[in-house]
């Protein structure tokens, strides 16, 4: 399973350990994700999906799940949420 966050895109970055003499050894930096379940309001569902704390708080911030989608491009989101952006969008469209 590659470490990305599955709402904002955010993967691992490359950088160096920096000794006190100044060598430099290569690294990497991971993401900070987590399995969590969002609640859609308006699709009235539950979805699972693998965020980044920061990608969570975002949510967070943004007001929910369905903000949040609906405001997100959808070249960051991976297949599933593009699939759950897809059916919200349907919902929002159908309600209107």
């Amino acid at each position: 399973m590659s470490r990305i966050c599955e709402l904002t895109g955010k993967g691992r970055q490359v950088g160096h350990n920096v000794s006190h003499a100044n060598n430099k050894t290569k690294r990497l930096f991971l993401p900070n994700l987590q399995n969590v379940t969002l609640m859609s309001e308006k699709l009235d569902r539950s979805f699972k999906f693998r965020v980044s704390t920061h990608g969570l708080r975002s949510v967070e911030h943004n007001g929910g799940l369905d903000n949040w989608l609906l405001k997100q491009s959808d070249t960051k989101l991976s297949a599933r949420a593009l699939k759950v952006k897809r059916e919200l969008v349907k919902a929002v469209a159908a309600a209107a």
